[in-house]
């Protein structure tokens, strides 16, 4: 009997290598894409990531916002992420899951949060590597007050549904490098 567990198993592993393809194409204007999109938020506080394997890059739509930088950081395992500041040069070092942070620097709590990914539907959801970090910060954020969750992917990355549970957040948007897609 297959599960949802195993069926999301499956998809991780097909989404994967369809980043990996997209990734050797090169991302075009992506950055610059979101960048743009990012711009009306000038002020408040984002948080990015720092890029990981074949994720497209978000760092620098990062470095042109006008305003407060957060990366996510790993505490624990089935915890919410917290978010040190960060900015472009700032000393880093290795985390969790081998992923960089800053050194140092002030807690900030994100307001606008570019949501990394291995794929994407329409109608808002994505799939994330497994551990639920990113829905589980998304659903305490929600429920405190507003934030806007933008996923950041390849176009290619979109597949026709992804494979969901109660626990999986939606995204407000989705920019690739071929524009951005908003969900009502």
């Amino acid at each position: 009997m297959t599960t949802a567990v195993d069926f999301k198993a499956a998809a991780r592993a097909a989404a994967f290598a369809r980043r990996a393809e997209a990734f050797a194409g090169g991302q075009g204007q992506a950055a610059e894409i979101l960048a743009d999109y990012l711009a009306p938020h000038r002020g408040r506080v984002l948080s990015g990531y720092m890029p990981m394997r074949s994720e497209i890059d978000p760092l620098p739509a990062m470095a042109a916002h006008q305003g407060p930088v957060g990366v996510p950081v790993i505490l624990a395992k089935a915890a919410p992420l917290r978010f040190r500041e960060w900015s472009p040069g700032c000393r880093l070092v290795e985390g969790a899951f081998r992923a960089l942070i800053p050194e140092e620097g002030a807690w900030v709590e994100p307001e606008v949060m570019i949501v990394p990914m291995l794929a994407w539907d329409r109608r808002g959801y994505r799939l994330g590597y497994g551990g639920g970090f990113y829905d589980r910060t998304l659903e305490g954020l929600r429920a405190r007050g507003r934030v806007v969750a933008v996923g950041f992917a390849f176009a290619a990355q979109e597949v026709a549904e992804v494979p969901t549970d109660a626990f999986d957040q939606r995204l407000d948007a989705v920019v690739t490098e071929k524009g951005v897609t908003i969900f009502a």
